[in-house]
């Protein structure tokens, strides 16, 4: 019988914890946790998860899709309107690669540290 587990967090490489944290604070509505600072920061999510950025120096962002630096990590969000989600987040700073694999079922954008993230309908 597996063992039960609990994600409790989430935390990415990025070359700056603060402005990563704001991007996603922006998109989610997470709330930023309190002893953030430039080394590292967090956000917070009512029932406990914790999503955190911690800076690497050296840091090299994803090439998605071409592979010479891993995407290491993907997430993905569901949204009610893929379009009005699109746009609100090119407006926060993330960008969208030209290869989009699931045509309009989905969106493959870019965080400003170069994560690629999905977007899903409901």
């Amino acid at each position: 019988m597996p063992m039960e587990m609990n994600l409790v967090a989430i935390t990415l490489d990025c070359p700056d914890p603060l402005a990563l944290a704001a991007f996603y604070q922006q998109a989610t509505g997470l709330v930023p946790h309190p002893r953030s600072d430039a080394d590292f920061a967090g956000l917070n999510r009512e029932d406990g998860l914790f999503m955190g950025f911690q800076r690497v120096d050296g840091y090299r962002a994803p090439t998605w899709p071409d592979q010479t630096v891993p995407q290491q990590l993907h997430l993905c969000f569901q949204v009610d309107d893929l379009d009005e989600a699109e746009a609100r987040l090119l407006k926060l700073g993330a960008r969208k690669p030209d290869h989009q694999p699931n045509g309009d079922q989905s969106r493959v954008l870019t965080d400003p540290a170069g994560h690629p993230f999905c977007l899903t309908s409901r």
